[in-house]
């Protein structure tokens, strides 16, 4: 044993401690969070009717990389996961740095934007100002962060249930209220004849593919995984699956149930849709919507200090990054630094240029962990018992389609 090794054992280590129940949870309220509680008027108004489609469409589009990060959480069920594939496969511990960082980085962008837009909500219910909402938010989190992996996926699972169970209102009211299902399914999931339409349902994919970022921050907790190369896949692959069902579901009601000038003029499309579909009152609307974005900052705030805690374990940071507090069996020092950073963007940096940043730098990790696949594959790594195989074109068609997403977010 080294001494890095002893010094870690002193100071504890990461407990396996989540389920797959627990697993599929986190996956699903980041996932579900992050999309269709914002995306559905804009996607209403770039493909119409065949909003549904699109996010169909989007969902084969995604399937491509979370079955690459299935594969490889599984040869490498570890903490900065993105970056332990890089490093893997390439060799390279400046890329494998780079790729980690930049991981790091789009859990703490993203919790700080989102942190600011769940203080808004939380306005309407306490009338104070909003740096001091976004301080009690964020160092609140921080604190169940840091207080113990179970509790802070316990958490996310309440929140996830309250969130998923808003979506299910709107299905459930939507099923209930005699809309014509039969009528109109064929003609949204029929494929146009139009260039025009088939333009605009590009550019409705393109906007869903983000409705579905939030699976992978799954591979960062590995570690804490009860059956890492038995769950994680499985996981993932459920989170995809339901989001995609409640995204369809959803956005069929919103199609047929709906006028879509009223979707696509509204601020909160979905609001429209509790409204009138589900009849649910807007304080409950305004309530559900902030369970909604306290589970996404949660979730984004404890991956990025995975990410630091791995990296740290993979020497691409200082290793006190990699210390476990013996009692919580947390990173807390990788903790502190997500959540002070996580603050510090969301009190004194416009937020709006770093979310959309934060697009394409999710694209840019997605295509290096395709092309870390395939390079793996190229290198003919063998591969450790229990591990999953895809077909070698599902990364390659991975790489070419984040990258076409990144022309098509640039251009």
């Amino acid at each position: 044993m080294n001494a890095r090794t002893a010094g870690a054992g002193r100071q504890g280590t990461l407990r396996r401690r989540i389920n797959l129940p627990l697993l599929v949870l986190y996956g699903v309220g980041v996932t579900v969070g992050a999309g269709i509680y914002v995306l559905i008027g804009a996607m209403v108004r770039q493909a119409g009717v065949h909003a549904p489609l699109a996010f169909l469409m989007a969902a084969v589009v995604m399937a491509l990389t979370a079955a690459s990060y299935a594969e490889l959480c599984t040869r490498f069920p570890v903490s900065a996961g993105e970056a332990a594939y890089v490093r893997a496969a390439f060799g390279s511990r400046a890329l494998s740095r780079l790729v980690g960082l930049i991981t790091a980085v789009i859990g703490i962008v993203s919790g700080a934007a989102v942190s600011i837009g769940c203080a808004g909500y939380l306005r309407e219910f306490v009338a104070w100002p909003i740096p001091l909402l976004v301080g009690l938010i964020v160092l609140g989190l921080g604190v169940v962060a840091a207080f113990g992996i179970l509790e802070s996926v316990v958490l996310a699972g309440i929140f996830t249930l309250i969130e998923v169970g808003g979506l299910l209102a709107i299905i459930g009211a939507g099923f209930g209220a005699g809309l014509d299902f039969a009528g109109a399914v064929p003609r949204i999931l029929a494929a146009p004849v139009d260039y025009g339409i088939w333009s605009g349902i590009a550019m409705a994919s393109l906007l869903a593919f983000f409705a579905f970022i939030g699976f992978e921050d799954l591979v960062n907790i590995a570690e804490e995984a009860q059956a890492p190369v038995r769950d994680l896949p499985l996981a993932i692959a459920l989170t995809l699956v339901i989001s995609t069902a409640l995204y369809v579901l959803v956005a069929v009601i919103a199609v047929i149930g709906v006028p879509a000038e009223r979707l696509t003029q509204s601020s909160a499309p979905l609001s429209v849709l509790f409204r009138e579909i589900a009849g649910i009152s807007p304080a409950a609307i305004t309530a559900i919507a902030i369970v909604a974005t306290l589970n996404t900052v949660l979730v984004q705030m404890t991956m990025a200090a995975r990410v630091l805690y791995g990296m740290a374990r993979q020497g691409d940071l200082p290793a006190i990054l990699g210390d476990v507090h013996a009692r919580t069996a947390t990173p807390l020092l990788a903790t502190a630094i997500a959540t002070g950073a996580t603050l510090v963007l969301a009190l004194t940096v416009p937020i709006e240029p770093l979310a959309e940043a934060t697009s394409v730098a999710t694209l840019v990790v997605f295509a290096m962990v395709n092309a870390s696949l395939i390079g793996l594959r190229s290198a003919g790594r063998p591969v450790a018992a229990g591990a999953i195989r895809v077909p070698l074109w599902v990364p390659v068609l991975g790489v070419l389609t984040c990258l076409a997403m990144i022309a098509g977010v640039l251009l």
